[in-house]
């Protein structure tokens, strides 16, 4: 359980990292590889419903996800998509991104290898990474429509389903740091944070929930 003391200041960082938009038939679904194999099954659901032609799981391995998932994330990833039925014609893995941009990056340079036109995509990460994983698309691939989906679940739904509520605080609070500064770095476009979200942030950088800040960066960005 999240302790009661910062319970309302992480609410609004995942309130606020969900973007409600409705899924619709896209080019293709990009599922982001994480320590989540949930991100694995939404891309599935979304498949199943006719969402997307085509999936591409993208990323390597993380110091969080090198025990979990020795063989890649977006190896791990296809193979629970085709245990759950999704044809492998269906797939493609890209299997070296190590963050976000590279996720971006290198799945676009997959699908153009591949002869892939991609006028629009559905994004599929972590509920608590939705408006990083569309600010850097839209940076890095203004050509193109994107949609950011997730597993639609509670906080306390997904701390439960994920095991451990420290690793997905600490999360939150490196997904919003993100925002504040990687915009002036060039890396995603800026979004309007509104100043509660901002301050429960830096209360629960105060906490002491800053294993997933930007290394060399002050917290408060």
């Amino acid at each position: 359980m999240i302790p009661a003391r910062v319970r309302d200041d992480v609410q609004l960082l995942w309130d606020y990292q969900q973007m409600h938009h409705e899924p619709r038939p896209c080019s293709v679904g990009i599922g982001l590889g994480s320590h989540d194999l949930g991100v694995a099954d939404t891309t599935v659901d979304l498949y199943r419903r006719g969402m997307m032609p085509l999936i591409v799981f993208t990323g390597a391995t993380s110091r969080t996800t090198r025990e979990r998932m020795p063989r890649g994330e977006a190896v791990h990833y296809r193979e629970r998509a085709l245990e759950l039925g999704v044809p492998a014609s269906a797939v493609l893995v890209e299997p070296h991104a190590r963050n976000t941009g590279e996720n971006i990056s290198l799945t676009r340079a997959l699908l153009e290898e591949h002869g892939v036109e991609v006028t629009s995509a559905l994004l599929i990460s972590k509920p608590y990474e939705e408006r990083r994983v569309y600010a850097t698309a839209r940076k890095l691939w203004p050509s193109v429509e994107f949609i950011s989906a997730s597993t639609p679940m509670s906080l306390d739904a997904y701390v439960e389903s994920i095991g451990d509520q420290r690793l997905v605080v600490d999360m939150l609070v490196g997904s919003l740091q993100r925002l504040l500064i990687y915009p002036e770095q060039g890396f995603m476009i800026s979004q309007p944070i509104p100043p509660d979200v901002v301050a429960a942030y830096e209360r629960l950088c105060t906490q002491g929930y800053t294993s997933r800040l930007v290394p060399g960066t002050a917290a408060a960005g």
